[in-house]
């Protein structure tokens, strides 16, 4: 849901393969085009043998080291993104940046108000997850055999969270433009948000028969036996690896809580039938973005008497990303971060905090540092943009189709490639132009969104920089991940879909 996408990594954080919303998370990856359900490739930090035979645990970031300073480091990105560029000014070239960041006012960073505020919105949705009409689905077959039960309510969440935010907040008189003025104290809250969460369902861990996520016991002992495939709703009850099994174990030869916590060590923590990792998944951080957006647009509004084309470019797509997320909500169930990951600080931090606060950045420059763009280049960026969304939304809804039912009308002509293992691998359509093609289409919209800041600050290109690294770094696992998986058959797919990212390019 997402930052540690490259170092979640948001998403957004549908199907959703989409490294913004998995905000924090690295690359576990699934074959981008298959059907029979989604199974996890590797968990974050699985045991492996050494030849001895006592297993070793396999860290991602870096291990307990890489995950402290991980936690340690991402509020303080925010911290930079805001002090970067912002009312007192921009960063546009090196030798700007140390008078721009001195100038930068960081305080007040706590404010009892914003903090209330942070707490009642992510409260709402909680309620909102529980209380709001809509079906109810079932999500894959866990490793003990059961399947839990979603709401699906978030579109309609979103459409109330939006009226009550524009409608709602000058009836208690105070306007929408607030969340500019308060925008420090409002990232504090969530961080901190985060971090108590983190610490609550950690501690919620330790309760008996609580089912572990399998990446998450590092300080715990497990059974040293492959993982069970998760994730399809045709596979058959497997054991189960986490806590609540009974079976003999073997301990890790080296442990550590600090990288349980960061990684996520309970796999569905729930109150009654709120589903923690499932509505902060898309609820309070991913609305809490759209809402921030519609604010800063108000206050360029109330300083420029005016919402210039820029800020109607850079809100409009990140509304509809928003939506698309919303009312795509079932696909969530079959990704990785529900069916595999652990909700920890890696999780809640990238939900609550690293996506409405880094997310929300070109908006915030364009309040001070609109480039007033003449009306054709904006068109221009919109275009690439929408562009990037037929992309992004094509592949996915694509896959998605393949994944429920190969036979239906809208993918049945597809062509696919059956490997040994019994899946299939799609050649044609959006995954035979390129393996990561929907990357390509995100990519596209956070260029769009950043273009339209035009040269402002280095600054509000942040995003699109840092989402091509994570890019690149996550094709590198998934390929050498997929090699180990399907050996021979993957160099032959390979051979049959050579492009990564751009058909006939790259």
């Amino acid at each position: 849901k997402d930052p540690t996408h490259m170092l979640r990594t948001h998403t957004l954080r549908p199907t959703r393969a989409s490294p913004r919303l998995a905000g924090l998370k690295p690359a576990r990856s699934q074959s981008p085009s298959r059907a029979g359900g989604s199974t996890p490739a590797t968990s974050s930090a699985k045991p492996a043998r050494k030849a001895g035979g006592k297993p070793q645990p396999e860290y991602e970031f870096g291990g307990p080291a890489g995950a402290a300073g991980v936690m340690l480091l991402l509020p303080l990105v925010i911290g930079f993104l805001y002090a970067g560029c912002g009312k007192h000014g921009c960063i546009r070239l090196p030798e700007d940046a140390l008078d721009v960041l001195a100038a930068a006012p960081l305080a007040p960073l706590w404010d009892w108000t914003a903090a209330a505020v942070v707490a009642g919105w992510t409260a709402l949705h909680f309620l909102l997850y529980v209380a709001l009409p809509g079906p109810r689905v079932e999500g894959v077959v866990l490793a003990d055999g059961s399947r839990l039960k979603y709401p699906m309510n978030g579109h309609l969440a979103f459409w109330l969270s939006l009226a009550g935010f524009w409608h709602g907040l000058p009836l208690l008189g105070c306007k929408q433009s607030w969340v500019y003025d308060a925008y420090l104290p409002l990232a504090t809250a969530a961080c901190a948000l985060s971090v108590a969460l983190s610490v609550w369902s950690h501690a919620l861990s330790y309760l008996p028969n609580t089912p572990l996520a399998e990446g998450g016991q590092t300080g715990n002992p497990v059974r040293a036996e492959p993982p069970p495939r998760l994730g399809s709703t045709s596979d058959p009850p497997r054991p189960n690896l986490g806590s609540t099994s009974a079976a003999p174990r073997q301990h890790l030869a080296s442990t550590s809580q600090v990288y349980d916590f960061f990684i996520g060590r309970p796999l569905n923590p729930r109150i009654g039938s709120l589903d923690l990792k499932a509505c902060c998944e898309l609820r309070p951080g991913l609305v809490g973005w759209a809402v921030l957006n519609l604010g800063l647009a108000a206050k360029q509004h109330e300083q420029q008497g005016e919402v210039s084309w820029s800020m109607v470019a850079v809100v409009g797509g990140q509304l509809l990303y928003v939506w698309d997320a919303l009312y795509n909500e079932q696909a969530i169930l079959t990704t990785m971060d529900i069916t595999t990951d652990g909700f920890g600080f890696m999780l809640a931090f990238g939900d609550l905090a690293w996506v409405p606060f880094t997310y929300s950045l070109q908006a915030r420059i364009l309040v001070d540092h609109d480039p007033r763009l003449p009306a054709p280049a904006v068109a221009a960026i919109a275009a690439l943009g929408a562009l990037g969304y037929v992309v992004f939304r094509g592949a996915n809804s694509q896959k998605d189709a393949f994944r429920r039912d190969p036979s239906d009308p809208a993918v049945s002509h597809l062509q696919w490639m059956q490997t040994k293992r019994g899946t299939k691998l799609l050649v044609s359509g959006w995954w035979g132009a390129a393996r990561k093609i929907n990357y390509t289409g995100d990519w596209l919209m956070g260029l769009s969104w950043s273009l339209a800041c035009g040269a402002a600050s280095p600054v509000a290109y942040f995003y699109p920089v840092y989402f091509a690294v994570l890019l690149v770094h996550r094709a590198l696992r998934d390929d050498h991940f997929c090699a180990t998986k399907y050996g021979a058959d993957w160099e032959a797919y390979k051979r049959r879909v050579p492009f990564v990212f751009v058909p006939g390019i790259l």
